[in-house]
Order: C-alpha cells, then sequence, then structure tokens
C-alpha cells in the first residue's frame, strides 16, 4: 500500500515539470503556483586565444557573448533550479548484440550505463559567472600577465557555481544551483558535439540575476 502511494506521488511529482520546446537546452523553471519554463539566451560561441605584444605582455582564452547584459533577467538569486531535458531516452540494445555480448563474457547493461555517462551532456555542463568588458559579456578560462613589468603575474579565470542533479525521469533532469547567485551575469556552458567541440566550441545559455 505504501508502496503504491509512493508511485502515484512520484508520477505526480514529475507531472508538474512541464515539457520544453527543445531539447539539449539549458531552461529556468520557474516554481510558481504552476511550474513554468524560461528559455535561455542562446549563443554558440568559438574559444578564442589572445596574446599581448607575442606573449610578453600576458595570454588570455576564453568564450564572449555580444551586449553587457543578458535579455533574460531573474530578480533573485536563491533557491534556483533549471531544467535540462536530452529528447527521448537511448534504446534498448537488441537481443542479438545483448547475447553475443553475453556470449563474449560482456555484461550488456554495463556497458549501456558506460556510454549513457560518456554521451550524457549533464557530465559536461558548467555554470560560469560572466565577465563584462567592453560591451561583451567573458567567460575568462585562463588569464595572465606576462614579462612585461607592474603586468599581473597571477593566473586568472572566471568563477564556477555548483549546481545539484535531480533525475525528474528518464532524459530530463533539474540543476538545483547549491549557492545564492549573486547580481551578475552567468551562463551554461555546453560543449558542442562533433567537429566544432572537437575544437573547444560550447553552447552558452545566458541570463542574468538582477
Amino acid at each position: 500500500m505504501v508502496l503504491s502511494f509512493m508511485y502515484v506521488y512520484n508520477i505526480a511529482c514529475a507531472q508538474q515539470y512541464p515539457e520544453p520546446e527543445f531539447s539539449n537546452e539549458v531552461y529556468y523553471l520557474e516554481k510558481d503556483t504552476v511550474y513554468k519554463t524560461i528559455r535561455l539566451e542562446k549563443e554558440s560561441a568559438k574559444l578564442d586565444a589572445k596574446m599581448k605584444l607575442g606573449g610578453f605582455g600576458g595570454m588570455e582564452n576564453g568564450y564572449s557573448i555580444d551586449e553587457s547584459k543578458s535579455t533574460v533577467r531573474i530578480t533573485h538569486g536563491s533557491n534556483l533550479s533549471f531544467i535540462f531535458f536530452n529528447g527521448a531516452p537511448a534504446k534498448a540494445g537488441s537481443p542479438q548484440s545483448d547475447s553475443l555480448m553475453n556470449a563474449n563474457g560482456i555484461d550488456p547493461e554495463m556497458m549501456r550505463n558506460m556510454a549513457d555517462k560518456m554521451n550524457n551532456p549533464l557530465n559536461n555542463i558548467t555554470l560560469y559567472k560572466l565577465e563584462t568588458e567592453k560591451g561583451k559579456r567573458k567567460i575568462i578560462m585562463q588569464k595572465s600577465g606576462g614579462a612585461v613589468p607592474f603586468t599581473s603575474k597571477k593566473i586568472k579565470s572566471s568563477d564556477k557555481y555548483t549546481f545539484s542533479i535531480k533525475k525528474i525521469r528518464e532524459g530530463y533532469s533539474e540543476l538545483v544551483i547549491d549557492k545564492t547567485l549573486p547580481g551578475g551575469e552567468y551562463a551554461f556552458s555546453v560543449p558542442q558535439n562533433g567537429m566544432g567541440g572537437m575544437g573547444g566550441d560550447v553552447t552558452l545559455f545566458a541570463f542574468g540575476i538582477d
């Protein structure tokens, strides 16, 4: 009886979460009387490396977005949740392939779990606080001064914020931000697939905290 109640309760909770319009995107989850998803600003960005004076004046590499503020604004930075939906769940293996793996001493379920972990975009999503400079928002992966006197010798990078992942249903997860976000500009960074991803290209899902 208790198990049946818990099953129905979990189903009801999962149904509160709306289906996003697009898959493989990060959405803000507004938890009011009715849960609602809000699409974040989406930008494609390439890894950009710059050196000053041939490296003697320092170096910087990272990503940038045009405009100093996001058009998507959130009025508070505490108890924030976002969602990520990666589309339809992966198909189970065929009986023939499972039998072949079993015959070779390989556990099919273990192999599928390993593949899911390797291909799961959630494993590679990072939340950054953006730097604002010259009308752009920037993720600084690494910035350091050079040999020129009075330049900073410290290596600097943009602040990262952690989040906990709560599975709602297959392929659908809630990203619960662990700490209150101070006012400013932010973006989730998601590596791109294919050749772009091999070159360091990312998709950024940006928002601002007022």
